[in-house]
């Protein structure tokens, strides 16, 4: 058991590095962020950022020296450096899992091995893979097999011609083509394990994206039927124990035909479980820092329903001087129930995720109609 004061580290820099050092910070504990962003979020409030990049020999020696165990806060991280580091200090989740989640390829063959439910797919490593996909397999999705996320790196396609013509417009990198499902809904499984085997469960989250990004989350979901839930949450058990997983993870969902297929793996934290931080007795991120110091897992119940609204970067905009305006903040804080997360990040962009808000309410019911009138504040 790792105990504060203590210094722990954590590989990335974006927002959800932001958010664990923040709860590590709570729980006591010092902060080491490895990220090659100057500019890092995460690095902004740790108390030590190294500026290097991820297979930097030297950088992560002294990480190896400084910190006594170390995370990541995205699946991206060359899977070579959790080896590395393992070989000096605990490494949760280890290079194995993230290995897995960081390809496509790999991860399909993962859930067909288990005999875990997923959307027919087929590995695409040349043009001639495409000219012998069968029929059945369009319309579908064709996916870069890694660094593809928020809905970049993968087009729809039709038929095989336009299959090709996406397979060369990514280059001809490896890909996976998935059989395009027609969708009840989306749903998403945050749990954090421990490195006993214990499971803490947050409730379900429903997920509606825009453009590939997630754009609301509601939890607990309102569609979701409890049989459902059990089987989700039996599924996610069963993915967490075959990778023998320590720390938080999610398993990302389809609903299709009220059958449930896993769509992704994510080894960290994840975008829909921020309603966590504000709705639930120990967030998503304290779980992740819990299960890497060896502490017990927290108690995950929420005490509150909540609306999850991401804020993007296309909520800025250029008025008639030219200048840059941001968001009415302070008409979203008139709201008494809503709780503003930015992130602290200089340039919005259109697509980049500049911060969220949470709603808490009794209820998630209505949650279309909350979400529509903080919209109409977000983009007045």
């Amino acid at each position: 058991m790792i105990l504060p004061p203590a210094t722990i580290g954590v590989l990335g820099g974006g927002q959800l590095g932001r958010y664990f050092v923040l709860a590590a910070h709570k729980l006591g504990y010092r902060v080491l962020v490895l990220d090659p962003d100057k500019q890092s979020v995460a690095g902004q409030i740790a108390d030590e950022h190294i500026i290097a990049a991820y297979d930097d020999v030297n950088a992560l020696n002294y990480m190896a020296t400084i910190c006594a165990a170390v995370t990541t806060e995205f699946e991206n991280i060359p899977a070579d450096t959790l080896d590395y580091l393992a070989g000096h200090i605990p490494v949760r989740p280890d290079a194995a899992a993230v290995r897995i989640c960081q390809n496509r390829s790999r991860e399909k063959s993962f859930l067909q091995a288990h005999d875990i439910p997923h959307a027919a797919s087929l590995n695409i490593t040349t043009e001639q893979d495409i000219l012998m996909s069968p029929a059945s397999i369009y319309p579908g999705i064709i996916k870069l097999a890694s660094s593809g996320y928020d809905g970049k790196g993968q087009q729809i396609v039709e038929n095989k011609s336009e299959a090709l013509a996406a397979f060369n417009q990514f280059n001809s990198q490896p890909c996976v083509l998935e059989k395009k499902l027609d969708l009840d809904y989306e749903v998403s499984v945050v749990l954090a394990r421990d490195d006993c085997g214990n499971i803490e469960f947050f409730p379900v989250a429903q997920n509606v994206h825009k453009h590939g990004i997630l754009d609301v989350s509601v939890m607990p979901a309102p569609a979701f039927p409890d049989h459902l839930r059990v089987e989700a949450e039996s599924i996610a058990r069963l993915i967490a124990g075959k990778m023998d997983y320590i720390g938080t993870m999610a398993v990302e969902f389809f609903v299709a035909g009220g059958q449930l297929l896993v769509n992704e793996i994510a080894p960290r934290p994840h975008n829909s479980g921020h309603a966590t931080i504000d709705a639930c007795y120990t967030s998503q991120f304290e779980q992740q820092v819990r299960a890497l110091c060896g502490l017990p897992l927290g108690d995950s119940r929420a005490h509150s329903s909540a609306i999850m609204i991401n804020i993007l970067g296309d909520h800025w905009y250029q008025g008639s001087d030219g200048q840059t305006k941001t968001p009415d903040w302070q008409a979203l804080l008139s709201i008494p129930a809503l709780k503003l997360h930015l992130y602290g990040k200089e340039e919005p962009r259109p697509g980049r995720k500049m911060g969220h808000l949470t709603i808490l309410t009794e209820q998630s019911g209505n949650w279309d109609l909350m979400a529509a009138n903080v919209r109409q504040k977000l983009s007045a």
